[in-house]
């Protein structure tokens, strides 16, 4: 059994989802910003795991359910708070962040008992998931975040450490309103799905 971490911020207007505005507002962005990591939180809820960790920058809000440990943020790169989140494991622990709402809890359940790390793909070039059957914060320090190589170099860090990596379907990050269509479409009975629509056509009438 596995600690499933999620990393996230809490959905503030001009804190989250700033790529979405425009065409949507900083407050709808943030709507949709939670409705995504609501989905993702069901998704982890209904995963198999010994514990499931919110690790967040902000404070937690009634999206958070039960069942769920919130630990905060440390300070720094985005490669010091991903170390740091899985510093808090002494087991094995998959790792993913809150722009993938179309995850599954099937998609959750991996079986590290024959492998050193797995590894989720993101088109965008980062990774959406990462697993370790025995956490090292050291395999992520120093990978440069947020650029289309990073999922690559990640990766590779991964293999050069001499761990067999186990490969997870490529999934879409919700960056843009393009990708939130693509995404929402994946999910059309999920919240972020239903609220994607809600503000598209508000978007479209000029409400707020």
């Amino acid at each position: 059994m596995t600690t499933l971490l999620v990393i996230a911020k809490e959905p503030r207007p001009g804190r989250v989802k700033t790529r979405l505005t425009p065409p949507f507002s900083p407050e709808q962005a943030a709507a949709l910003a939670e409705a995504s990591l609501a989905d993702t939180l069901d998704a982890v809820a209904a995963a198999p795991a010994t514990r499931r960790v919110l690790v967040l920058d902000g404070d937690p809000g009634p999206w958070v359910p039960a069942g769920f440990d919130v630990l905060p943020q440390c300070a720094g790169g985005l490669d010091a708070r991903l170390a740091d989140a899985f510093g808090h494991c002494s087991g094995p622990a998959l790792l993913i962040g809150m722009d993938t709402p179309q995850v599954t809890p099937a998609l959750l359940t991996v079986d590290l008992a024959n492998l050193d790390a797995c590894f989720g793909p993101a088109e965008d070039g980062g990774f959406w998931a990462l697993g370790l059957a025995d956490p090292d914060p050291a395999l992520l320090r120093g990978v440069p975040m947020s650029t289309p190589e990073t999922g690559a170099i990640q990766r590779r860090r991964l293999v050069a450490a001499g761990l067999r990596v186990g490969d997870l379907p490529r999934l879409r990050d919700v960056d843009t309103a393009e990708d939130a269509a693509a995404v929402a479409a994946l999910v059309p009975h999920g919240r972020f799905a239903a609220l994607l629509a809600r503000c598209t056509a508000d978007s479209k009438t000029g409400r707020p």
